[in-house]
């Protein structure tokens, strides 16, 4: 679950820190208190979008932070699969805004987006204020009844996902393989140059890097050979004053003081050593200079050779074993051209194969997600029955694709009707956006049943509903509530009167300064905010005594 929330520097949040508890937490506020800026603080931490201007004025970086209790061994399992590990069963998300960029860590560790996202998802759901407006687009139906069905159909809608990309690249490889005579053998006399241009020139694995460097070497040859001559003219030649000569003039003095005690033949003897050392120096000095000795005719073979192979490179490849790729590619082609009407014979054999397989895999997906239709409606309409969709009728039309696609050949949409009588249409042509709401939240809770995300966040899924059906929503949530967190911003009273936890996010000012904080609410505050609700600015003892009842009732009328 969500353990913690702390936020600085965002918008008009200055810093915030906020522990949430199990069950439903409920969050309450003024409009504009700054109720948006909360979720957007949470949704950064996950990875979202992040724009400048999201920064409270002045400030040079802002920073989110959302750390997690984890006691679930599967989600345990699912995040070390990310290299996400548990620490004392907690794993922190942050999120360091600058200008221009941002900084994602899990427990401390710098990781990318992508990996934030991904672990964000395995802990949290959020349902945004217009999430529900998804259920508009007839696309996003099939989807969530694939959610609903997970295990059933996830085996088959893998193998038809790979049966499709096998069938495309085959039918492309045929389409690529549709030649007149005339272009096939212009195709033939290509590769036939290309393979032989290639097989000319011998090339040996490595043999690039090894010529690079004896070429370098050589080009640079003459200013290392005068470099090492001139070291040597130092320390060994006979010409003039050297090292070697100075080095015996000096052992030969001081073999004046031979015998004269242990400290002067101990450094009589590490003299000798030096001159030993020196000569051996002087010898893989010569050995050395000899590397660098090479002929004009060797210089020229080796940029020659290299020019032939950067010609290749060119051509073919970046490196040898490209090349070596490529030529390997073009010699199975050149054979496909010269047994053409037995390749393309293979190719169209392939293709009904494939297609047969593919047809049996879609067919058989279709069928799964049938029978998984018939438990989804009878479990949605339940569910939205105890929504206060008395009369409703909800199902699933669907309509077979003429063509394949990587999700099989079904195309579903969710059909309602809402009274009675009234024949089913689709969902996007009757559904107001308080219908919409209600029908988003049915299936949000029969998901939370089959997925294992602890914590789900609910913005303002009250939006457009009141009276009894306001009291259906919260009973529905806090049914949810009993084997997953809720986190719910909402502005009705028969919500918030069933929290576990219930926070109040509501802007100061002081010193010309706007600030948001969030506030965790007691028994007593909890019941005022419940009357604010209720009554608006002009909160009698009538309407407080109301909202004591609510909340009693609360606590005693809702039975899982």
């Amino acid at each position: 679950m969500l353990q913690y929330l702390y936020v600085k520097n965002l918008a008009l949040i200055d810093e915030i820190e906020v522990e949430f508890k199990r069950g439903l937490n409920i969050l309450t506020g003024e409009t504009g208190a700054g109720k948006s800026i909360i979720l957007g603080s949470v949704n950064l931490a996950l990875g979202a979008k992040y724009n400048v201007d999201l920064l409270r004025d002045k400030t040079k970086s802002g920073f989110v932070e959302l750390g997690f209790y984890v006691e679930e061994k599967a989600l345990e399992q699912k995040l070390n699969e990310l290299d996400v590990y548990l620490e004392d069963h907690m794993v922190v998300l942050s999120r360091k805004l600058m200008n221009g960029r941002s900084v994602c860590r899990i427990n401390g560790e710098t990781v990318s987006t992508k990996i934030l996202k991904e672990a964000a998802g395995i802990l949290i759901d959020i349902h945004g204020q217009h999430e529900h407006q998804t259920l508009l687009k007839k696309k996003n139906h099939l989807a969530l009844l694939d959610d609903y069905a997970d295990e059933a159909v996830h085996a088959i809608k893998k193998k038809v996902s790979q049966l499709y990309s096998e069938y495309q690249f085959i039918e492309k490889q045929l389409k690529d393989s549709n030649l007149d005579e005339q272009s096939r053998l212009r195709e033939i006399s290509l590769a036939e140059y290309e393979i032989k241009e290639i097989q000319d020139a011998l090339l040996l694995p490595g043999e690039d890097v090894e010529l690079e460097t004896s070429y370098q070497r050589m080009t640079e040859g003459k200013k290392y050979s005068e470099s090492i001559a001139q070291t040597y003219q130092y320390t060994s030649e006979e010409q003039g004053r050297n090292a070697t000569e100075l080095l015996s003039r000096a052992i030969h003095s001081l073999q004046g003081i031979s015998g004269c005690d242990q400290e002067g033949d101990s450094l009589i003897n590490q003299l000798m050593e030096i001159d030993s050392l020196l000569n051996d120096f002087n010898r893989d000095l010569v050995d050395y200079a000899k590397t660098f000795e090479f002929s004009e005719e060797e210089y020229y073979e080796t940029e020659n050779r290299l020019n032939l192979i950067n010609h290749l490179k060119a051509k073919y490849g970046n490196s040898i074993s490209e090349i070596q790729e490529y030529l390997h590619q073009r010699e199975e082609r050149l054979s496909e051209l010269n047994d053409y009407v037995n390749h393309v014979q293979l190719l169209e054999k392939k293709l009904c194969d494939c297609e047969s397989r593919l047809k049996e895999a879609s067919e058989k997906l279709s069928e799964l997600r049938k029978k998984a239709a018939i438990s989804f409606e009878k479990a949605i309409t339940k569910a939205l029955k105890d929504l206060n969709f008395l009369e409703v009728v909800f199902h699933i039309k669907f309509e077979k694709i003429e063509h394949y696609t990587g999700n099989g050949i079904d195309d579903a949409e969710f059909y309602i009707s809402t009274n009675p009588g009234e024949t089913p249409k689709p969902l996007a042509e009757i559904a107001s956006g308080g219908e919409l709401s209600r029908i988003m939240l049915a299936i949000k809770s029969l998901l939370a049943d089959k997925e294992d995300t602890p914590t789900l966040i609910f913005d303002e899924i009250d939006s457009g509903i009141s009276g009894i059906t306001a009291g259906k929503v919260a009973e529905k949530m806090k049914t949810i509530a009993k084997n997953r967190q809720i986190i719910c911003i909402t502005h009705l009273p028969q919500i918030a009167a069933l929290s576990d936890a219930h926070y109040m996010i509501e802007k100061t000012t002081k010193d010309n300064q706007t600030k948001t904080k969030i506030s965790y609410l007691d028994e007593d505050q909890s019941i005022k905010e419940l009357a604010r609700l209720l009554g608006g600015a002009n909160i009698t003892d009538t309407i407080l005594d109301s909202a004591k009842e609510m909340k009693d009732l609360a606590k005693r009328e809702i039975k899982y």
